[in-house]
């Protein structure tokens, strides 16, 4: 889920987002993050979307 991050970085980003953003602050940050992210995937599931309906399109002409 996370690539190449282990546990052992991801408690460290972890505690330093603790430090840096307090324990209040950073579930707010996960779940902006987290819609950040869903909303760059569904672009780019539409743009790959629109081109290969433009190839399909330029291929039955």
């Amino acid at each position: 889920m996370f690539g190449r991050l282990g546990g052992t970085e991801i408690m460290v980003i972890l505690a330093v987002g603790f430090l840096f953003f307090g324990p209040k602050k950073l579930p707010e940050i996960g779940k902006s993050f987290g819609e950040t992210i869903r909303e760059f995937k569904k672009s780019a599931k539409e743009a790959e979307n629109e081109v290969k309906e433009a190839i399909e399109t330029e291929g039955s002409k």
